[in-house]
């Protein structure tokens, strides 16, 4: 595993923080939420920006949007006890499927 992809996962791993701590903020209005959500999105970033250093742009781009929407939607499934229709779950795969193709040399 090289370096470039574990700053992918941990990008995305923020992002899907931000994201939890964002929604928080939207359904109780808590502005300290927000505030940790917004800085688990710059630190995202910040990983993202890392990973370029070892990975083509596009790529690393593509395989932190694509972590963070599948740990949402396992995280969501979870925590919130929000169903995953088949579409989402046929998505997961090709999702998974997309970064197996991407990472294998």
């Amino acid at each position: 595993m090289s370096l470039g992809f574990l700053y992918v996962i941990f990008g995305s791993l923020a992002l899907t923080l931000g994201d939890l701590f964002m929604k928080t903020w939207v359904d109780k209005n808590s502005y300290g939420n927000f505030s940790i959500g917004f800085a688990c999105y710059i630190i995202g970033m910040l990983f993202l920006a890392f990973s370029f250093k070892y990975k083509n742009i596009a790529i690393a781009s593509m395989m932190l949007v694509l972590f963070n929407i599948i740990t949402l939607l396992i995280v969501s499934w979870f925590l919130l006890k929000e169903p995953i229709s088949i579409k989402e779950g046929i998505g997961i795969m090709l999702g998974i499927t997309a970064i197996i193709i991407l990472e294998s040399n």
